[in-house]
């Protein structure tokens, strides 16, 4: 499991980006998570090829 910390997140549009703890960004969808996020909180996730890169899936507040 990867740890980091959400840096955006859109509730609306379903979206935003997970700052991981060794400086690498990457973006989450609303189906990736298994917690509701926000901005600031500590989370668990698992990384997985997308389209345009590595998506952060079963994303868990810590």
């Amino acid at each position: 499991m990867n740890t980091g910390k959400v840096k955006f997140f859109n509730d609306a549009k379903g979206f935003g980006f997970i700052t991981e703890d060794n400086g690498k960004e990457h973006f989450v969808h609303v189906t990736g998570l298994i917690d509701k996020i926000q901005e600031g909180d500590e989370v668990e996730f698992e990384l997985k090829e997308g389209k345009k890169g590595m998506n952060a899936v079963n994303v868990k507040v810590i």
